[in-house]
């Protein structure tokens, strides 16, 4: 074989390897927008045939849907109306023997649009997420494979190829036969396959199969994880949106004529409002982060006084519980106050949800045994059970979930702490015993002297 076909050969292997990425990105695409677009139309299929099945039986007195479905004419009129281009919508049903009723279907048709367009909005939402987290992970863990393709590519353009490889000696047998099967194996994996491994049956080969194959279950654990996270968000915000369509509904009914009723739909919408507004906000904050666009400004400070003032703002913000600080030592930290603000507010929260009114909640800010500042926060609340202790920085993870969506949680916020905390190069220490009480304790790295606030 001459050195151009070397050449040749080695430069498609690095073509491959660098166009895997965008393959399997575009793959894990069509697959959230086909189940995103699929998913839509059934809502909105399901959301027509109840406005036709509650006006139809009205009409008729009859709940049998296959009674109701067979008895009518239905006919839809778009009627020119005088505000700007928009008609009015009317819905005919006609029964034999029965006088014709006229439903004015207006509101509920622009409702229904707006409903669409504000889940295209979310889906374009979901699908972005899913290229930031997809494509920096896919990169990262085809790493190794690229780089051996870059490898091959070099070491077909050198004068003595065998002796250049690292980790083989003079007397290794690596000829070209090798090269061609590991090729030919590589092509044929099956990137959707859910069992795809790398099997080239040359035991020479071995330790690099395994290599591989380790790579590729570390991929499709991530494409697993990236599939779970889309779907959990899905899952997240589709119920406050059905409660603010319920409501929205509810107000276009009855709400234009009773004052509670409207009161009360106004209320709730704001409250699943502000859900929706937290939880995109986390999302946001994770997707900037694990994209590597969250930038910390790490600098000298007082661990003491910002403990201090997360006391303060709980004091101020929750006066219904107890609160208690022990931060009399000054200690010093070096990292982003004010991610790590956010984190011990986070600790903080998840304190006061669970902990019953008027119970103690304490603060510490103090130094382990090793010398590393360290914040802890501590409570005497309803405690975390044994099984979820290992899941509880998961992301959407929840022990309880109907007492969670009481309490309004996202189960994003402990995610989030243990993001800021690991890239600090922290980690956390939690004990917790059910209907005792919580402490969880953040660990930072040791201040250098360099580091230390002037």
């Amino acid at each position: 074989m001459t050195q151009k076909t070397k050449e040749a050969r080695a430069k498609r292997k690095a073509d491959k390897a660098a166009s895997t990425t965008a393959r399997l990105q575009e793959l894990q695409i069509r697959r959230v927008k086909s189940a995103q677009f699929f998913s839509g139309l059934f809502v909105l299929v399901l959301i027509v045939l109840g406005f036709c099945y509650i006006n139809d039986s009205a009409y008729l007195g009859v709940h049998d849907p296959f009674t109701v479905w067979g008895e009518l004419e239905r006919k839809v009129h778009f009627i020119k109306s005088n505000i700007l281009i928009f008609p009015d919508v009317e819905y005919v049903v006609h029964a034999a023997g029965k006088a014709p009723r006229v439903i004015d279907a207006t509101a509920y048709f622009y409702i229904t649009i707006v409903g669409t367009v504000l889940v295209s909005i979310f889906n374009w939402f979901i699908s972005l997420l899913s290229r930031l987290f997809s494509k920096r992970r896919i990169s990262k863990q085809l790493e190794p494979l690229t780089n051996l393709a870059q490898t091959a590519l070099k070491l077909s353009s050198e004068a003595d190829p065998v002796s250049m490889r690292k980790g083989y000696q003079a007397g290794d047998s690596f000829d070209e036969k090798q090269l061609h099967n590991l090729e030919s194996a590589i092509d044929s994996i099956r990137a959707d396959a859910p069992d795809a491994e790398l099997h080239t049956g040359d035991k020479d080969l071995r330790g690099l199969e395994d290599a591989i194959n380790s790579l590729i279950r570390r991929t499709r654990e991530s494409y697993s994880q990236q599939i779970r996270f889309v779907s959990d968000a899905s899952h997240e915000l589709r119920t406050p949106i059905a409660v603010v369509k319920g409501y929205t509904d509810m107000l276009d009914r009855w709400g234009k004529k009773d004052e509670k009723i409207l009161d009360e739909s106004i209320a709730a919408i704001k409250i699943e409002t502000d859900h929706m507004n937290k939880l995109v906000e986390q999302l946001l904050f994770l997707a900037r982060g694990d994209s590597g666009k969250t930038k910390l400004n790490m600098e000298g400070f007082s661990l003491s006084d910002m403990v201090r003032e997360v006391y303060e703002e709980s004091m101020m913000i929750d006066p219904k519980h107890k609160w208690a600080i022990s931060a009399r030592d000054e200690v010093a930290a070096f990292g982003d106050v004010a991610m790590l603000k956010q984190a011990t507010r986070i600790l903080v929260d998840n304190a006061a949800k669970y902990t019953p009114e008027g119970n103690l909640i304490i603060l510490r800010a103090a130094t382990d045994q090793n010398g590393a500042p360290t914040i802890i926060v501590q409570d005497n609340g309803i405690g975390i059970a044994g099984q979820d202790m290992s899941h509880i920085f998961d992301r959407f993870y929840r022990s309880d979930p109907a007492r969670n969506r009481q309490q309004g949680g996202t189960g994003l916020g402990l995610s989030i702490a243990k993001w800021i905390v690991d890239r600090h190069g922290g980690y956390f220490d939690v004990v917790s015993r059910e209907d005792i009480g919580t402490r969880i304790s953040i660990h930072l790295p040791q201040v250098k002297p360099e580091q230390v606030l002037a």
